[in-house]
C-alpha cells in the first residue's frame, strides 16, 4: 500500500514539474529563431509585452501588440524596439484577443487563430520549414531544410519599407484605410514606381518618373527595384544599374535607419528610427504638394495651396458641396445631368491616366451621360481629350485649360444645374413663395389695423346684466360721466351756465371783466337778475334761479375750505337745506347743528382729490 502512495506522489511531482516547465518556457523570449512545435497566446508573454521572438541584436521584436483603438485587441507585428514603431503587421484588419494563439506547428505551418478559426497564415507552397528567424534587418523569414528562404516578410510588406529592403516589381505597399475607407498603393509597374488611390478603378497620382526632385544617373531605363540607403531612395533597372536617386535628407549617415511609410492620407513620409521623436521625421514628403493626393479634401471640394478646403463655385449651392451621387447606375435614383464644377479646376490623376476619347465638349458630355458609371468628366480643349471617372476625389486649383463637369440628379437635391437650368427651374417657385409670404404679412397687418380702429371707435357696450335687475340705480357710461363732469368743472363752477358769459372777458369794462367778482357785487347790491343771462326767460317768483346763483357763488370761494361738499350742494338744490348768502370771509354755511352734519366741511385737499 505504501509503495502505491509513493508512486502516486512521484507522478504528481513529475506532472507538476512538466506543466511548470512548459509555462516557464512559454513566457521566455526566444532570440534569433524558433522551431516547429511552438505556440502561444498574448497572455503567455504578457510579462514581455507580448513579444516572444527578438533578433540577435534585439533591434526588432516579433509578437503581439495592442491596437490603437482597443487595448483588449491585438495585432501580430514586427516592431522596432527602441522607437516602438511597427514596421510589419500579419493580421491587419483582423485583431485577436489575448487568448488567441499563434501556431508554428510540427509540419512547419504558420497561422494565427481567432476563436479556433484561421485569420492569417503563410503559404509555404508545400515546402518543408525547419525554422523561423527574425533578422537584424527586421526581415522575418521561414527557412527550409537547406536553410534556403521559403517565405519572408520583405516580400510581403504592409505599409513600411525598411532601409536596405529591396523593393521589387510584384511587391506593393498598401496603407491603412483612410476616413473614406480608401487605401493607397505603391508598386512598380511599367518600369516606374507609381502611387495610386485604391478606388474600384485605381487612380495613379504620383510616379518617380514624373518627379522633378529626383537626380538622374542614367536616363531611359526602366525601374525594376528600389531600396533605401543612407539618406536617399535609389532606383535600379533589371541589371542593378542605378537610374535615379531621390534625396529625402541632407544628413548623410551610413548608420541611420531610415524607413518610408505610406500613410492613410496617401502621402509617403521618411523617418529615422534612431531618433524616435519628431526630430527623426524628414520634411521631404511624396508627393511634394499636399493637394496632389486624390483625397486631400473631401470629394468634390477644392484644395488650395495653403491646405484649405473650399467648395468650388459651381457646386456651392449643393448641400455640403456634394452631388449626392456615388454611382448613377441605379435607375431608381432618377435621371441625371451634368453641372459645371467651376473654372480653373484640376484633378491630380489626369497626368497619369489615358483619355477616354478624343472629341468635342458636347461629345464628351454625351459620352458621360450615356455611361452610368461616369460620375465626373474633364475636357481639355487644346487637345480635345475627354477624361471620364467612375469616382472622384478633391480638386486642385490650376491654370490648365480643363473644363470639369459633375453628374447630378436632375430632380433631386438642390443647386444649379447645367447651364443654370436648375436655377431656372426653381426660380418661379421661389418667386411665388416670396410673394405669397409678403401678401400674407400685409393681410395680417391690415386685419389687425381694422380691428384696432373698430375697437377704438366702437361705443362702449356696458354689461346689461345689472340693469335688468329691478331697483338698481341707473348705470351711466364713461362718456356720459365725462360729459357731465366737464360741464360741471368748466361751466357750472364758473357760473357760465347761468351768466351766459366767460369767467374772464377782457372786452367788458373793468368792473365786469372778471365775472365772479361782478357776481358777488351784484349779490350784495341785491341785483341778482343782472347776473342771469338775458337770453334765459325766468319766472321772477321762481326761487330756484337765486338758489342756483347762491350755490354757484359758494362753489367758487377763493378759500377752498369755504366751499361746500357735493352732498351739501345737492341738499340745497333739492330744497332740503336753505342756501345762506355767500360770505365775504370764512363763515358757517348753516346756522345750527340741525341744518348741518359733521361732514359738511371738507378740507381743500379732499375736495381736490378723487371722489
Amino acid at each position: 500500500m505504501g509503495g502505491w502512495n509513493l508512486i502516486h506522489f512521484t507522478g504528481f511531482i513529475l506532472l507538476s514539474l512538466l506543466l511548470l516547465s512548459e509555462t516557464c518556457l512559454a513566457s521566455v523570449r526566444r532570440f534569433g529563431s524558433i522551431n516547429p512545435g511552438f505556440e502561444g497566446a498574448q497572455w503567455d508573454w504578457i510579462d514581455n509585452n507580448g513579444l516572444f521572438l527578438l533578433c540577435n541584436q534585439s533591434v526588432f521584436g516579433f509578437g503581439f501588440v495592442t491596437t490603437p483603438q482597443d487595448v483588449t485587441l491585438f495585432l501580430l507585428v514586427i516592431i522596432h524596439m527602441d522607437s516602438g514603431k511597427i514596421v510589419w503587421t500579419a493580421n491587419r484588419g483582423s485583431p485577436v484577443s489575448n487568448s488567441d494563439k499563434f501556431v508554428f506547428d510540427d509540419k512547419g505551418g504558420v497561422s494565427l487563430l481567432k476563436s479556433g478559426s484561421v485569420v492569417w497564415t503563410i503559404d509555404t507552397g508545400g515546402k518543408t520549414v525547419s525554422a523561423m528567424e527574425l533578422h537584424d534587418s527586421g526581415n522575418l523569414a521561414l527557412l527550409g531544410d537547406d536553410n534556403g528562404v521559403v517565405w519572408q516578410s520583405f516580400s510581403h510588406p504592409t505599409d513600411t519599407l525598411l532601409w536596405n529592403h529591396d523593393f521589387q516589381q510584384g511587391m506593393k505597399l498598401e496603407s491603412e484605410p483612410g476616413s473614406n475607407n480608401v487605401s493607397y498603393i505603391l508598386e512598380i509597374k511599367s518600369g516606374d514606381l507609381i502611387l495610386s488611390a485604391g478606388f474600384k478603378t485605381p487612380q495613379p497620382y504620383w510616379s518617380i518618373g514624373r518627379e522633378s526632385r529626383k537626380t538622374i544617373y542614367k536616363d531611359g531605363g526602366e525601374v525594376t527595384s528600389a531600396s533605401i540607403s543612407e539618406n536617399s531612395w535609389k532606383f535600379y533597372d533589371s541589371s542593378k544599374v542605378l537610374l535615379w536617386l531621390f534625396f529625402f535628407s541632407s544628413n548623410v549617415d551610413v548608420n541611420a535607419t531610415w524607413i518610408a511609410v505610406l500613410g492613410n492620407d496617401g502621402v509617403i513620409s521618411f523617418s529615422n528610427l534612431q531618433n524616435g521623436d519628431s526630430n527623426g521625421l524628414s520634411a521631404t514628403k511624396i508627393p511634394g504638394d499636399s493637394c496632389s493626393t486624390p483625397e486631400a479634401c473631401d470629394a468634390y471640394f477644392e484644395c488650395s495651396s495653403d491646405n484649405k478646403c473650399l467648395c468650388p463655385s459651381g457646386l456651392s449651392s449643393y448641400a455640403n458641396c456634394k452631388s449626392g451621387i456615388v454611382t448613377s447606375c441605379d435607375p431608381s435614383k432618377g435621371s441625371t445631368e451634368l453641372t459645371s464644377a467651376g473654372d480653373g479646376l484640376y484633378y491630380s490623376p489626369l497626368a497619369f491616366v489615358s483619355p477616354s476619347s478624343r472629341t468635342n465638349l458636347e461629345g464628351c458630355k454625351s459620352s458621360c451621360l450615356g455611361n452610368c458609371s461616369c460620375v465626373a468628366l474633364f475636357y481639355q480643349s487644346s487637345t480635345r481629350n475627354c477624361y471620364m471617372f467612375d469616382r472622384i476625389g478633391s480638386f486642385q486649383n490650376s491654370d490648365k485649360d480643363f473644363s470639369s463637369y459633375v453628374k447630378v440628379l436632375s430632380d433631386g437635391g438642390s443647386g444649379s444645374g447645367s447651364g443654370g437650368s436648375r436655377s431656372k427651374k426653381w426660380f418661379p417657385y421661389i418667386v411665388i413663395v416670396a410673394i405669397s409670404t409678403v401678401l400674407l404679412i400685409c393681410g395680417l397687418l391690415y386685419v389687425g389695423y381694422r380691428y384696432y380702429r373698430r375697437k377704438r371707435n366702437s361705443p362702449e357696450s356696458p354689461d346689461s346684466f345689472w340693469e335688468n335687475l329691478s331697483g338698481m340705480p341707473i348705470r351711466f357710461s364713461y362718456k356720459d360721466l365725462q360729459t357731465a363732469t366737464n360741464i360741471f368743472s368748466n361751466k357750472l363752477g364758473q357760473g357760465e351756465v347761468i351768466g351766459g358769459r366767460k369767467n374772464y372777458d377782457q372786452t367788458e369794462s373793468s368792473e365786469k371783466s372778471r365775472f365772479p367778482s361782478y357776481a358777488f357785487k351784484m349779490l350784495r347790491e341785491g341785483k341778482m337778475k343782472d347776473i342771469v343771462d338775458s337770453e334765459i326767460s325766468i319766472d321772477d317768483a321762481d326761487e330756484r334761479v337765486s338758489t342756483a346763483i347762491v350755490v354757484a357763488l359758494w362753489c367758487i370761494q377763493e378759500d377752498m375750505s369755504m366751499r361746500p361738499s357735493m352732498a351739501k350742494v345737492v341738499q340745497v338744490l333739492e330744497g332740503l337745506c336753505p342756501a345762506p348768502q355767500p360770505p365775504t370771509s370764512a363763515t358757517m354755511i348753516c346756522a345750527g347743528p340741525s341744518e348741518c352734519k359733521s361732514d359738511d366741511y371738507i378740507s381743500a385737499e379732499l375736495l381736490s382729490g378723487p371722489r
